[in-house]
């Protein structure tokens, strides 16, 4: 009777608890806040200011709130005794368990690996980052497929390659991108004062300052002037005279997308218009763009490049990702804070509250302490940069646009080669290109260089003269009064007869004319003129191959096999084995970058002209012959994706011995890679 009863009672909290169940889930969160599309904007003018989007009050009424839901409780399900069968093994946990379980697993070994760190344990911090990455690359799940392990894996990366990677034994190059602080860190950290008689004046500006963005005093805006007009003073100085390098660009696009040209404010505040601005938190680039967000508008992120950090492209995607904010909250103040911290964030204050409103949400302190302080921040920079006489800012001036020429390139070119075509330092190319993470272009596709104003033509014409293949690795040098062949072999670690040959001179006894420039055949992965390569901090992590060694991974990257022991802590030898990813330190100096596209690139030089007497051949981008009389025609060979050494033979009907005899013994291929291919004999 009483395991009757019991049954009963177990029924009916079951068909309780499902239909408890069901009508929760069948609740669908109501918006709470209206979608508005953007209006259009006009130029504003001193006698016709545009109408600014309407701000609620923080006395306005609340928003309806849908009713919370009812909270279930559940008792727990009581069980009959096991019968005596044969034990099975448990299921295995949900997906939403396993990922929890990697990201805990991946944060313990990476905050491991931060303790070590700052202890010194520079070896062990090494091995704590390694498990770290190597669980998230090595585990069944796609980590692009699932918001939190993206996010989890973006901060991982971030934080590694913030760390100072010297101390591990890597060397710093003076020519590497060199990240810049974000101002927006430090403005955040600071104690605010307000000042009365500021406020007030600022009050009074506000009635003749003319904006596309709704102006307001408060005494957290007030407490930021105070701040950009004393101890911040020299942070406003900095980014306003920065401003005019991109001002009239940056202000063109966001007219031609609709959102207010005051928004260029936004981004004085946060990055004081460097392009190479890191937050604490990893958002990068003039707009501070996290890495998802910035994927979802377009802007690519590789190895190669990084399109937060491209001015042009980033203050596009600023613009249509605000344009977005406001048609989804409908006011100017809620879009900038939740372009800090996400719309999730502000959508859920909003529905905690029941206020649309900002300083609503400030005063009830519903957002992250950084979003409350961000508005105001823009606010102050804002009226203070339209008032730059009533804050002693009026003697400084704005740095001028700096002006270039773009040429669109499909080959990968390091840019001490760039710079020794046109006479600039690779240092002018970085400023010019700060979306270029490394001292070359992309391996692959095309890419937008920027060059010195004027210089286009003598570029191409130099470029012309240097295969595309060896654009990695051969140089130009200015001939010296004392400079001979022999010197510069011995300097380039190359022989007299190559230069002679590249540069079509008469022999190795040619005399070389003063201030011309001379072609430097250097060969794939020799370093000319130091034996110590300098690597880039920034990890790269290769997941490795069957058939890997340590010497073909060495080769494929440009850099030594004992560097890739060193990094890995691998013991001598050739063998992987045991091991799924390395990591690796990409070369940066104009000698060791390597092709990640090449195992060995073809070495045959196709003729080339000197500079002074150029007869250059017509580049052909994918297949092309050279006939010339009397000699079996030789054909080149662009890799294309899925092509192997038997393929290419047979469709060339060659053998693949005569491949590898063409082209150094490559034995491995990758996609834009350049083959020689003669006629069998």
């Amino acid at each position: 009777m009483r395991v009757a009863k019991l049954q009963v009672r177990l029924a009916v909290l079951a068909v309780l608890a499902l239909s408890a169940s069901s009508c929760q889930t069948a609740q669908k969160p109501a918006s709470l806040v209206p979608a508005k599309p953007a209006p259009a904007l006009t130029a504003v003018t001193a006698a016709t200011p545009a109408p600014a989007p309407k701000q609620t009050q923080p006395n306005s009424s609340p928003v309806a709130t849908p009713n919370p839901p009812q909270v279930q409780t559940q008792a727990p399900a009581q069980t009959a005794p096991p019968a005596e069968t044969k034990p099975e093994s448990p299921p295995p946990p949900p997906a939403s368990d396993l990922v929890a379980d990697l990201i805990a697993r991946v944060e313990k070994d990476y905050q491991a690996g931060l303790d070590a760190y700052q202890a010194g344990q520079t070896d062990a911090a090494k091995q704590d980052f390694d498990r770290a990455l190597n669980a998230l690359l090595e585990s069944n799940l796609d980590i692009r497929s699932d918001n939190r392990l993206e996010k989890e894996f973006n901060h991982v990366v971030e934080g590694i390659n913030r760390l100072d990677l010297g101390s591990l034994g890597l060397s710093s190059d003076s020519d590497t991108q060199k990240a810049e602080p974000a101002p927006i860190d430090e403005t955040n950290d600071v104690t605010l004062s307000t000042d009365a008689k500021v406020k007030a004046k600022a009050q009074l500006e506000i009635k003749s300052t003319h904006s596309d963005l709704p102006l307001m005093m408060t005494d957290q805006v007030a407490g930021y002037i105070s701040y950009f007009s004393n101890r911040g003073r020299g942070t406003f100085e900095r980014a306003f005279a920065r401003s005019g390098r991109y001002h009239d660009m940056m202000v063109s696009i966001l007219k031609e997308e609709g959102v207010p040209q005051d928004l260029i404010y936004l981004a004085q505040a946060e990055s004081g218009f460097h392009p190479l601005a890191v937050s604490r938190v990893g958002a990068r680039g003039i707009w501070q763009f996290m890495a998802s967000r910035a994927r979802g508008y377009g802007l690519q992120h590789n190895m190669w490049v990084d399109d937060r950090q491209d001015p042009e492209k980033s203050t596009r995607a600023a613009a249509h990702h605000l344009k977005d904010l406001y048609a989804q909250f409908g006011d100017w103040y809620l879009a900038m804070a939740a372009y800090n911290s996400g719309p999730g964030t502000v959508q859920a204050a909003v529905r905690r509250t029941g206020y649309a409103d900002f300083w609503e949400l400030y005063h009830r302190n519903v957002l992250p302490k950084e979003t409350r302080n961000y508005v105001p921040i823009i606010l102050a920079v804002t009226i203070m940069t339209k008032n730059l006489s009533q804050y002693g800012f009026d003697d400084v001036s704005m740095d001028e646009p700096i002006a270039y020429d773009p040429v669109t390139i499909n080959y990968p070119v390091d840019l001490h080669l760039v710079a020794e075509c046109v006479d600039a330092t690779p240092a002018q190319l970085q400023e010019l290109n700060p979306s270029l993470l490394r001292l070359t272009t992309p391996r692959e596709g095309t890419f937008v260089l920027h060059l010195p104003k004027g210089t286009k033509d003598q570029y191409q014409t130099a470029i012309a003269a240097i295969p595309s293949d060896m654009r990695l690795w051969w140089r130009y040098h200015k001939v010296q009064p004392s400079d001979t062949l022999a010197s510069l072999a011995r300097t380039y670690r190359v022989t007299a007869k190559s230069i002679v040959t590249a540069n079509h001179l008469e022999g190795t006894d040619t005399e070389l004319e003063a201030d011309a420039k001379v072609v430097i055949p250097v060969a794939p992965g020799k370093h000319p003129l130091s034996d110590t390569a300098t690597y880039a901090r920034r990890i790269t992590r290769y997941r490795v191959h069957k058939g890997d060694t340590v010497e073909t991974v060495a080769e494929n990257f440009g850099v030594s096999a004992q560097m890739v022991r060193r990094w890995n802590g691998l013991p001598r030898g050739d063998s992987l084995r045991g091991r799924k990813v390395l990591a690796l330190h990409l070369p940066v100096t104009p000698n060791t970058e390597a092709s990640s596209s090449a195992s060995k690139p073809a070495t045959h030089p196709r003729k080339t002209s000197p500079v002074a007497s150029a007869k250059v051949p017509a580049e052909n981008p994918g297949n092309d012959s050279e006939t010339p009389a009397g000699q079996a025609t030789v054909l080149h060979h662009t890799v294309k994706s899925g092509e192997t050494l038997y393929s290419i033979a047979a469709s060339y009907k060659t053998t693949v011995a005569a491949l590898k005899r063409s082209n150094g013994n490559v034995a491995v291929l990758h996609p834009g890679m350049v083959l020689v291919v003669e006629p069998s004999r």
